[in-house]
């Protein structure tokens, strides 16, 4: 069975991680993509760890997006870079672009000059804040604007706190893949193809959820609460058992909590009117919370993670990255390493079809040339 998106061209002209993750998924399926850069590169090469090889242009960050891509350097200041870039247009299906609004007319890479020279190409365009504004899009920022910080923190008296991932790029990448998908169908129709428009900003209200729904629909700004739920409880608290565990549980149900309760050997617990239901366990959270943590705290964690599972009840260990990328469940997710990149890659494509097979492997992250 060959890959959905074998024979389609990509050309990415996008940098840093929305971008490029758009990239390696239409890679991880098939797709030939061509990752064009400026002469000082995509800048996440600088972007080094400890750890990083020196001497190798593929640092750890742009290793997470560039799997299975060629490179190529051009300088598209110059008339010579735009010609080539332009001839490379003529023949492609779908182009990545994470311009400043003005700056793809300068370089000769706009959407209206190249779509007149090739009508089926979808060109998807990813902004900060979109074509009307010229501000530049950090997810850091974007973070801090959409309201993700002012959530993210112990409580109301903490500090807002940044998430460790850049969440906010890659909700603006699934917008951008769903964005393009929904115009190669489209295109299957026509005959046409498109101009896709993407902010991180849209992609970060999007992506606000029962948290933006609760403000539109009740009025409420929505408070931190840590890892905690606004309204589910006992839900994302962490908890620390008697062998130095920590865990967290996800009661979704009142059934789930009755079980819960039975397993630490305190089934009155969940007869009580203040915790007999999910809303009263939420009017009542800061009491339930406290038992929980005093209870679980004199139980060994691993015994109470094994027996919550068997009985269905959502719970889990608090584990490092490195631990999540250990377990014998993550070695799917995984790209074998391909020399010269000694490590391995992780997939971008989450989901499997009957109708394909999964890549095996991808190309390393290429050097700059």
């Amino acid at each position: 069975m060959q890959l959905p998106f074998a024979g389609l061209r990509v050309l990415e002209l996008a940098s840093v991680l929305a971008g490029p993750q758009v990239g390696q998924f239409f890679a991880e399926l098939g797709a030939d993509v061509l990752k064009i850069e400026p002469p000082a590169g995509d800048v996440t090469r600088t972007w080094r760890v400890a750890g990083d090889d020196p001497d190798s242009s593929v640092s750890a960050y742009f290793s997470a997006s560039n799997w299975g891509k060629q490179a190529l350097t051009l300088d598209l200041r110059q008339p010579a870079a735009q010609v080539e870039i332009q001839g490379l247009a003529a023949a492609a299906d779908i182009i990545l672009t994470s311009y400043k609004p003005g700056d793809a007319a300068k370089l000769g890479v706009a959407y209206e000059a190249l779509a007149a020279q090739n009508p089926r190409l979808i060109y998807a365009h990813l902004t900060g804040y979109g074509p009307g504004y010229n501000r530049v899009g950090y997810d850091a920022v974007l973070q801090a604007e959409a309201g993700f910080m002012h959530l993210n923190a112990a409580s109301p008296h903490d500090p807002p706190q940044k998430m460790p991932v850049a969440f906010i790029d890659l909700f603006a990448a699934h917008q951008l893949k769903e964005g393009i998908l929904t115009a190669l169908y489209q295109r299957e129709k026509t005959g046409q193809g498109c101009l896709i428009e993407v902010s991180l900003w849209d992609s970060a209200l999007a992506s606000l959820a029962n948290q933006g729904a609760t403000w539109l629909t009740t009025g409420h700004d929505p408070v931190p609460l840590g890892s905690g739920h606004p309204g589910i409880v006992p839900y994302g608290t962490v908890y620390r058992a008697a062998d130095g565990q920590r865990l967290v549980l996800a009661v979704g149900t009142d059934a789930q909590f009755r079980t819960l309760c039975e397993v630490l050997q305190r089934p009155r617990w969940a007869d009580e009117p203040r915790f007999g239901t999910n809303p009263a366990r939420v009017r009542h959270r800061a009491a339930l919370e406290e038992l929980l943590l005093v209870r679980i705290a004199e139980l060994n964690g691993w015994a109470l993670l094994h027996e919550l599972a068997r009985l269905g009840v959502p719970a889990g260990a608090v584990r490092s990255v490195g631990e999540a990328l250990s377990t014998d469940l993550a070695q799917a997710m995984l790209l074998p390493p391909q020399p010269p990149f000694p490590g391995a890659g992780l997939r971008t494509v989450a989901f499997r079809s009957s109708a394909w097979p999964v890549a095996a492997g991808l190309g390393a992250p290429p050097e700059q040339r």
